[in-house]
């Protein structure tokens, strides 16, 4: 598969909660899902949807820039209609370590739970079959 394929891979299983995710398909897809934000932002603010604000501060001899991006109603949509999958392929990610896909739920405990999931996320999956399904890198 090219990379192209993998980053599209979660829109092709769109509601697939079952399975298991690689490590490439997860970050491949979140690259995507952060450059189509950009993409979409810069639209909004050409059509005049959506804002991007910089301003600049002097912190003694070296300065610091600040970019803020307010997306409009194209972000918006886009991060709609990409909802489920960034869910099924967070949860997929977490079958491949072996985890239920409750453990999501962490991302409502303040910092923490971020910081949780992120090294779940990051983590090699679990070699060979697990209760969630076959191991995907022996599938290639």
């Amino acid at each position: 598969m090219t990379t192209t394929d993998w980053m599209l891979a979660p829109l092709r299983k769109y509601a697939t909660f079952s399975g298991r995710a690689r490590r490439k398909e997860y970050w491949l897809f979140v690259l995507f899902l952060f450059l189509a934000t950009i993409v979409t932002q810069i639209l909004d603010t050409m059509f005049g949807f959506g804002t991007i604000t910089a301003s600049s501060y002097r912190l003694g001899w070296t300065g610091w820039a600040q970019v803020a991006a307010t997306g409009g109603w194209i972000t918006h949509l886009f991060h709609l209609a990409t909802l489920i999958p960034s869910l099924a392929v967070a949860v997929r990610r977490l079958h491949d370590g072996n985890h239920s896909g409750w453990m999501m739920l962490f991302v409502f405990l303040p910092f923490i739970g971020w910081i949780v999931l992120l090294v779940l996320y990051i983590l090699e999956g679990t070699r060979g079959a697990n209760r969630f399904g076959p191991d995907p890198l022996e599938a290639e």
